[in-house]
């Protein structure tokens, strides 16, 4: 039996941030990662729950599989990350792009944090992975490909026939990710997407996000092929001063996510809330302009 044959996708999905997170699994030795899951947070009322991480953990456990790895596709700003609390629960490592640390070190300035809480060296993370490199989930062999743009942390992981794109593109009909956060680059993200195209066509491309354009059902699978051929903003022929056009002006005119400020602080804390003060309460900083 091939590695292909052994291998199980579940996604999951979280309604508020329109995420979808993955259990992959090599069912011949039941070992698990799961890519970009979520931490449930209600903004009003300042309270983090794990109703979201719970439900994965549930799933592993009636199936009998064993976490193996937490997978991150970048440093999410739509959402809190459920990594720490699913490697307190599981002790599975935390892996993300290396690019992390140069986040970090953004982020770091943005918000003022202290060297006694980050060093902006991809602390918080247990494994930071470079562009091409291999791990294995159970028997099945994993892919590493940088695919920076929308952010500078951003991978995508190939696995076994399937490769699991973070934000880089939506489906389709929406098209491709933002790229006006700091360390954003259109330019770059063409490059990236690429990278991607130049996967075989019947590829299935798994993505971090679905918000069912113009009402339509939930979908978060597609394939290379599908990209090239219908994606909205970037085609196979399609050049990159077009794309790039096409993905400024529309990031122009794009509201601010509405968790961008606890999601990156936790998010770059591999899902870890801010150090509690000395009232034993943990923090997020707005930072505040004038205008």
């Amino acid at each position: 039996m091939s590695n292909l044959d052994n291998l199980h996708i579940e996604m999951f999905f979280d309604n508020d941030s329109a995420t979808c997170s993955y259990v992959v699994v090599d069912k011949a030795t039941a070992k698990a990662a799961v890519i970009d899951p979520v931490l449930d947070y209600d903004a009003a009322a300042g309270q983090v729950s794990t109703e979201a991480a719970d439900k994965i953990l549930a799933y592993l456990a009636e199936q009998g599989w064993q976490l193996q790895w937490i997978l991150e596709t970048h440093a999410h700003a739509d959402h809190l990350s459920a990594a720490h609390y699913l490697k307190q629960k599981t002790a599975a490592p935390i892996a993300i792009g290396e690019g992390i640390r140069k986040v970090q070190q953004t982020f770091k300035m943005v918000f003022n944090i202290a060297d006694a809480e980050l060093m902006g060296t991809g602390d918080y993370f247990d494994k930071l992975f470079a562009d091409g490199e291999t791990f294995n989930i159970g028997s099945v062999t994993a892919t590493v490909i940088n695919t920076p743009g929308h952010t500078n942390d951003s991978v995508s992981y190939l696995i076994a026939g399937n490769v699991f794109v973070g934000d880089s593109l939506f489906m389709p009909d929406g098209g491709t990710a933002r790229c006006d956060f700091p360390g954003g680059d259109a330019h770059i993200l063409f490059r990236s997407i690429q990278r991607l195209y130049q996967l075989p066509a019947e590829t299935v491309v798994y993505v971090c996000h679905d918000y069912q354009p113009n009402g339509r059902e939930l979908r978060f699978k597609t394939t290379i092929a599908e990209q090239k051929q219908q994606n909205i903003h970037v085609k196979a022929d399609t050049f990159e001063a077009d794309f790039v056009q096409k993905r400024e002006t529309r990031d122009k005119t794009l509201a601010v996510p509405r968790l961008i400020y606890p999601s990156v602080q936790v998010n770059i804390r591999a899902g870890q809330l801010p150090q509690a003060e000395s009232n034993g309460v943990s923090y997020v900083k707005i930072p505040l302009k004038q205008v």
